[in-house]
Parts: C-alpha cells; structure tokens; sequence
C-alpha cells in the first residue's frame, strides 16, 4: 500500500511537470495600438484598466517590435517566423488576395497542434485566401487558416476598411446566401451600390483619401463589393462578435492545452465604437476603441478566471505595428484624436522605419512563471514566436522552418539575457529595411552604405532618434550595411536553422 501511494504521488508530481511544459497559450496580436497608447505604457487620456492589469500580474517589455510596421508582413513573420521581405507579394494584402502562405508550411499553429493542442483563429487574418488568383467567396474558401494548422477559424478576411465586409468561419462565409452571390473588385466598379463618392448616400462617417468605394453600413470602403447582403457584419458590433468567438473557444478546449491566435479589429480604421463605448474617452472616437478594446481583452482573462484557468495560461499581448492619427475616415471627433500621442516619445508612426512604427506594447503574463509588476529592456520580435513556443513545448523545428525566428523563451519568462542581438525591420515592401544591431539602428534606404539618406541613431542615448550619427560613424554604417546585406543574401538569421534537406 505505501508503494502504492507512493507510485501514485510521483505520477502526479509528474503529470503536474508535463501540464506546466504545456501551458495554454492566447497571443492577442491586436491592430495599430502604438506604443503610447496604453495606460501601463503612459498614455494618460485613456483608461485601459483591464490592460494595466495583465501588466501588473506579469511582465512589461519595452523594447519588442512587430517587425513591420504595417499590418500583412507582420502576420506572415508571426505565422511562419521568417521575416516577409524574404518572399515577394507578402505587401499589404487585398482582399481577394490568394494565400500567402502556402499548405505545408510550418508555421506557430502546425508546431502547436503537433504538439498536442487544440487551436484556433480569431478575428482579423489579412494574409490572403483560397489558391488564386483571387479569392472565390461564394462555396469553399481554402487554402486558409484550417489548412496551416488551426483547428478553428473564425475570421476578417482582410480588414475592416477593405471588402469584402463578412466573416469566414472555417471554410465558408457567415450568413452566405447562395441567391446573392459576393463579388469583390479592386480594380473596376461591380455592381450599382452606392459609393462614397455618391453625393446622395447617407453616411455615418466620411471617407477620406484611398476610402471611397462600395458603401458597407454607411461607410465607405477600399475596393467594390456587391452581393452577400446577409453576411455583411455591422461594425459596431465587431468588437463584440469577436470576444463571444473567443472566449466560446476557450471555453470549449478549456481541458487544454490549447493555442489561441486573438486578432481583434480594433483599433484599425474604420473606428466604430459600440455606442456603449462613445464619448468615454476624451479622445473622440479614437480613445472610444481603446476602451473597447480594453474590454475585449477583460472579456478574455475574466472567462480565464472564471474557469481557473489562468495560472495554467501564458497570454501575451501586442500590436501589429505602431499608432498613428490617419485622415482616412472623418467620424467627426478628428481633431479629438491627436490628444493621445500613440506612440508617446517615439519618433515616427505607423508604415515608418523609425521606432514609432513598430516598437509596440508587449506584455506577457504567466502567473508562477513570469514574475509578477516587471519591466524588461530584452530585444525581441514577433516574429520568435515560433522558436520561442517550440521550445517552450519541447518541439523541435523541421528543417527549413522559422529561418528568422529566435529562441527568446528566458527573456520572455523575464530573464535579464536571452533577448535578440539583432533585428531586420521593414516598412510594406521589400526595401527599404532597417538593422537593429544592439543599441544602434540603420536605415538602410539604398543600394550602398555611401547612398545620401542612411540614416544611424543608437537608442541607449537618442531613443527619439533625433540625431543622424552616419556622417561620423562610417566605419559603423559600414559594418552594419555588410550585415544588412548578409542577412538578405543568406536567407536565415537564426543560428541553429537549417536549410531543408540539410
């Protein structure tokens, strides 16, 4: 019997062992938010409780970046780990773009879900759909999400400002009625819908440059849409259809483990705030989906308390790229919206090489794992998602898989080492890049180290990069320019990848 009870306890202290080298993990990669915008980062006209919170029970980073600073190249580095200048057309997707990434590629889902858990997709997806050249809504919508290793998918295809204006579940579009069939155009007008251009629509908020095409709940939008009248979302209500998605997922695998990717719209273009959400920030519409936002990610960890699962649970919050004040919509609170700077002292903004485009908030909690109140200065990127959760789980990576996707597990479980040495930033395309290399950064915006416009800023002394240190630094441009080059011509970063076939 004493044998017995003592078999019996080291199988528990074991399977204790193994649920905690398998935590569930909710990456909420939410849109826009700048580095300023958040409470626990300084913003001091809106109220971000819920937000202040996870960084009060775990860890603040405050040198980690979206690699990108707009939003499609982001979320191909996050989903693949390789950096998306490596592959052409990896730019800002349309919304009838074909996948991106293709079926077979490893990516942090695949890993997750060979690793045992249940995963899945929710809000905001942005790289691409189906096999090309353009997407067909109307029957069966892959390649997608379910083809690259999520369980669940329930999804934007693009974004809110762009058609078509629906959700995708799984394979198909929410709502879809098979007798108003949905066709997309980003070239030449479809249909006879009205337009923002049409001086007859009644609109809820103007459209501004880039922002006039097919009317979609009373806002204009990038791109011509007709049919899939029943599917058409209503932007008020996204916020809320996207947390109740979330949380009925979590609730479903809440035996775990589980991976959930969390993608909320906001605070991207069109910003709509649910009614219950306006003027309760004094930031106009802007501050209004900051609180909304904030309440989405309350409706998350309250559903991991409420089912005690939290202790078990790393969640990691970030955004795709830095803030800014757009002109692309008028809601009539413009001027408002400046009040908030969203990238605080940083210089730049979103679509930027400088820091206020893709050095974003990024907190990490994991309670017993991350200690709880601090504050880490550890380089790192979206892109180490995939390396890091590899090792978190005891996965190894295939070869050819995560070619720039970094280890940064002891730095994320707040170790003062383990971060980054290096970082290649781009802005949408292939050119120009920019190389972070300790606490200098080079942008890098021609051919040659000797081309007028490098630029050369260490952050340790100028973090508001306003002195250009090139002209007296040229060994160090120099230097940095054939490492640049390196890196491109290579084809990895990460030390330990190997090519396929090796």
């Amino acid at each position: 019997m004493r044998h017995f009870i003592a078999l019996a306890v080291l199988i528990l202290f074991c399977g204790q062992g193994t649920a905690a080298e398998k935590p569930n993990i909710i990456f909420i990669l939410t849109d826009d938010v700048g580095y300023g915008d958040l409470g626990c980062y300084g913003a001091t006209h809106v109220k971000t409780p819920n937000l202040d919170r996870l960084a009060k029970q775990g860890m603040r980073f405050t040198d980690a970046h979206s690699t990108a600073s707009v939003c499609t190249p982001t979320r191909f580095a996050f989903m693949t780990g390789q950096y998306a200048w490596r592959q052409p057309g990896t730019g800002i997707a349309a919304g009838n773009a074909p996948a991106l990434i293709q079926p077979g590629t490893t990516t942090v889902a695949s890993m997750l879900k060979s690793a045992g858990y249940k995963t899945g997709v929710v809000g905001k997806w942005h790289l691409g759909l189906g096999d090309g050249p353009k997407t067909d809504y109307n029957g069966e919508i892959k390649p997608g999400p379910l083809e690259l290793g999520f369980d669940y998918a329930f999804i934007i295809p693009a974004t809110g400002d762009r058609v078509p204006c629906v959700f995708v579940e799984n394979h198909r579009v929410v709502g879809y009625d098979p007798a108003d069939p949905i066709q997309v155009s980003f070239g030449q007008k479809i249909g006879n819908e009205p337009t923002g251009l049409d001086p007859d629509v009644k609109l809820k908020i103007q459209g501004g440059p880039g922002h006039k095409d097919t009317v979609v709940n009373g806002i204009p939008r990038i791109g011509f849409m007709t049919g899939g009248k029943a599917a058409r979302w209503v932007d008020e209500d996204i916020a809320d259809t996207l947390a109740a998605k979330a949380v009925k997922f979590i609730e479903a695998n809440k035996s775990g483990p589980f991976f959930l990717y969390f993608t909320p719209h906001d605070i991207h273009e069109p910003m709509v705030p649910h009614p219950r959400f306006r003027g309760t920030s004094d930031c106009g519409w802007r501050g209004d989906v900051i609180h909304e936002l904030d309440w989405t990610v309350g409706e998350v960890t309250a559903a991991l308390d409420r089912l005690k699962i939290a202790d078990n649970t790393l969640i990691i919050f970030a955004s795709d790229n830095g803030g800014a004040i757009k002109n692309t919509y008028d809601d009539g609170t413009n001027p408002l919206h400046g009040r908030q700077a969203p990238n605080g002292k940083l210089r730049g903004n979103k679509g930027g090489l400088y820091e206020g485009g893709h050095r974003v908030p990024f907190i990490a909690r994991w309670p017993g794992r991350i200690a709880a109140g601090g504050t880490s200065a550890q380089l790192m990127a979206h892109v180490d998602a995939l390396a890091t959760f590899a090792s978190l789980t005891g996965q190894e990576l295939p070869s050819g898989a995560g070619p720039d996707s970094f280890n940064v597990l002891p730095a994320l479980l707040g170790g003062n080492t383990g971060g980054r040495e290096h970082l290649v930033l781009q802005n949408n395309n292939q050119a120009p890049l920019a190389l972070r290399q300790g606490d200098w950064v080079l942008i890098a915006r021609g051919a040659r180290p000797q081309v007028a416009g490098v630029e050369l800023y260490n952050l340790a002394e100028d973090l508001a990069q306003t002195t250009n240190r090139a002209a007296n630094k040229a060994a160090r441009v120099t230097e940095m320019f054939a490492r640049l080059e390196q890196i491109k011509q290579q084809g990895y970063s990460r030390p330990a990848w190997k090519s396929t076939g090796n």
